[in-house]
């Protein structure tokens, strides 16, 4: 009988951990800042590796360049979408540190398990930001934050 108590804990305990509740929580999950070529690809054919070869061509070829899309997978149950939007802030080499770039991105997708949203910025409005050097994004209910990520310059 023990055993059998003892093997009902160790299965139960870790439903009951922090990390069970986590996932409860609105969050923004992945945020993936892309260049994008001439013709707005960010890859030439599907896969990770190919997408990653294609980026970094990007980045040593700044003449190619037409813009950046940051993809962000975010997470909000329980929450109207009507409610939610999420917001990208942009520090670039050519604007003030304290005025950064803010952007906009419409939110659809599955708020339970997690939906991803775009936000592009492109064209003659990227060649006046300049290079960037950080980004902050934050998933709003009205003007009130659930959550955020940033990064590492930021």
């Amino acid at each position: 009988m023990r055993k059998r108590a003892f093997f009902a804990a160790l299965i139960g305990l870790p439903l009951l951990s922090p990390w069970a509740v986590e996932g409860s929580e609105p969050s923004v999950r992945k945020v993936l800042p892309h260049l994008l070529d001439l013709k707005g690809r960010i890859s030439l054919a599907p896969g990770l590796f190919e997408r990653d070869a294609y980026q970094r061509q990007l980045r040593d070829n700044p003449s190619q360049v037409s813009g950046v899309r940051f993809d962000i997978q975010w997470k909000a149950k329980g929450i109207p979408e009507d409610e939610l939007k999420l917001r990208v802030w942009i520090r670039t080499a050519k604007r003030e540190p304290h005025q950064p770039l803010q952007l906009e991105a419409p939110i659809a997708g599955n708020r339970r398990w997690g939906g991803w949203s775009s936000v592009t910025l492109q064209g003659e409005e990227y060649q006046r930001a300049g290079e960037i050097l950080a980004w902050r994004v934050v998933l709003y209910q009205g003007e009130v934050a659930l959550a955020e990520q940033n990064s590492f310059l930021w």
